[in-house]
């Protein structure tokens, strides 16, 4: 990681904890994705420089998070992070989708 705090400015895109109280390591997976699917320029921004693509990229992969909508999901997915040749399961990242309780 290349920044050690974050800034009170991503309290509204973190908004369900006190940005004070997230850890950039512990918390990477709330952070990545809130600043994904919420971001502007400036958040996304102070995302890379923050945390590294491949690390970014992981995060999104790995540990998805049902924030998304529909647009955002494919901008970050296809535009940010360079992914348009995964294929990867819509209900575990977009939010309006019903989720598959057997997975």
């Amino acid at each position: 990681m290349k920044t050690k705090k974050i800034p009170k400015s991503l309290q509204g895109i973190l908004w369900s904890v006190d940005v004070k109280d997230l850890d950039l390591h512990d918390d990477k997976s709330y952070i990545i994705n809130q600043i994904l699917s919420l971001g502007f320029l400036e958040e996304l921004r102070w995302l890379w420089k923050a945390y590294s693509i491949d690390t970014i990229r992981k995060v999104f992969l790995e540990k998805p998070s049902k924030v998304y909508t529909f647009s955002s999901f494919n901008f970050c997915k296809n535009i940010l992070l360079g992914l348009e040749k995964q294929n990867l399961p819509l209900n575990k990242y977009v939010k309006t989708l019903p989720r598959d309780i057997r997975s």
